[in-house]
């Protein structure tokens, strides 16, 4: 299937078209808050410490994906979706209150249930598309997903950047709540079937027991979503590195936003062939391929030429997504519909926790050692990770014969 045809396929769909509209209106108004919420906590106090606690505050309940993510497979889905959208919305306007030090604690509670409220909504996306969109173009969906994400992280941040600076942190919460009851029109419109959960026969911690035990007894989705945590913390201690690598350039530090622009680039076109690569060579080969794609880049980073490190930052942005969108892919593909979303969530924490450990042991890590010592080996380490992932079957389905079925069915 040409990757341009089954791009055109999955646009022509009416719900993938729909959640992919979702994706870009809900994640403008994300990643304008993201910007926005430092800013707006550096300007109250003066404190990049507290400042940088609102992506802490944000990242932080992935920690409790597993958990979260069941309660997107006891109810349904659809109006899960809704009411997650309109509870976001309401709940950023309460920041209109927050024009003070005092009020601190009312925006970083807000950020830290935005958090929560995205692991679930994460969780049953993911469920839903998988009963909507056929097997064979999940790959292109995810892509695009991918692709409409980091578009939107390219564009957003200067818009909300700008808005800040006009009207506040209050303007930006607005634009985020209105981004919120949009999308939660678009999940209005969505038309799905089939999605009422059964009664529960086992509590919250066995349900989600449930989904765990899949995803570790799957012998490809385990080795996907492994070599995604280490990718992640390999990343995340690489970005850390990043004021690092801008001084070596001789560049004031505003310099990332480049670095970082060009990785975004990367991402965005990665995104529109992940499909047809997909399909070429399967989960492990595509996120393989993605990985050993990053390995030189994050090495390269540690040589002081300008052409370099824009060249590698495309390069991390084309190599990063592969894994996170084949471990995805292989998820919704191999994972019955009653434990999918338990199971996405799972997968998710244990990726995206090692960003954050990473992050934190990364600024350690800088102040400690030259930077250009730790980059080939953070480089070393991912080649190792790809070499652990080509070897297996193309597909994740070849490794096991059929899910197991859930033993705490919903």
């Amino acid at each position: 299937m040409d990757s341009s045809w089954a791009v055109a396929r999955v646009l022509r769909d009416r719900n993938a078209g729909l959640y992919l509209a979702g994706v870009v209106v809900s994640g403008f108004g994300t990643s304008s808050l993201w910007l926005a919420s430092g800013v707006w906590v550096k300007d109250l106090t003066g404190s990049n410490g507290l400042a940088a606690l609102c992506m802490l505050a944000m990242w932080a309940p992935t920690l409790a994906g597993p958990a979260l993510g069941t309660l997107a497979d006891r109810v349904r889905r659809k109006p899960l979706l809704i009411a997650l959208n309109l509870f976001l919305a309401g709940l950023l306007l309460t920041l209109f209150t927050v024009d003070s030090p005092d009020g601190l604690w009312l925006l970083f509670a807000v950020l830290f249930m935005y958090g929560a409220a995205g692991v679930v909504h994460d969780a049953a996306e993911s469920a839903l598309v998988a009963a909507a969109v056929a097997p064979d173009l999940l790959g292109d969906f995810n892509g695009l997903r991918m692709t409409a994400n980091e578009g939107m992280k390219l564009m957003a941040p200067p818009a909300g950047a700008g808005l800040y600076a006009a009207y506040g942190g209050a303007a930006v919460a607005l634009l985020d709540a209105v981004t919120f009851v949009l999308a939660a029109g678009l999940c209005v419109l969505l038309r799905v079937g089939g999605e009422r959960p059964g009664r529960p026969g086992v509590g919250w911690c066995g349900q989600t027991a449930g989904g765990v035990r899949h995803l570790w007894a799957h012998p490809a989705l385990r080795a996907l979503v492994r070599a995604g945590g280490v990718t992640m913390l390999f990343a995340a201690l690489t970005g850390a590195m990043t004021y690092a690598v801008v001084d070596g350039l001789g560049r004031s530090p505003a310099y990332a936003g480049v670095l970082y622009a060009a990785q975004g680039v990367g991402s965005v076109a990665v995104g529109l062939v992940s499909g047809a690569a997909l399909r070429r060579l399967g989960e492990c080969g595509f996120a393989a391929a993605g990985i050993a794609l990053l390995a030189p880049a994050v090495a390269a980073r540690a040589v002081p030429d300008e052409a370099l490190a824009l060249a590698g930052s495309v390069a991390t942005g084309v190599g990063l997504p592969c894994v996170l969108i084949a471990a995805l892919t292989a998820v919704q593909r191999e994972t019955p519909g009653p434990l999918l979303g338990r199971v996405t969530a799972t997968a998710n924490t244990v990726m995206f926790t090692p960003n954050v450990i990473g992050l934190a042991a990364g600024a350690a890590l800088v102040e400690l050692a030259d930077h250009r010592l730790l980059l080939p080996l953070f480089g070393g380490a991912l080649l190792l990770t790809a070499l652990s992932l080509a070897h297996r079957p193309a597909n994740a389905s070849r490794t096991t014969t059929k899910p197991p079925s859930d033993p705490n069915p919903t």
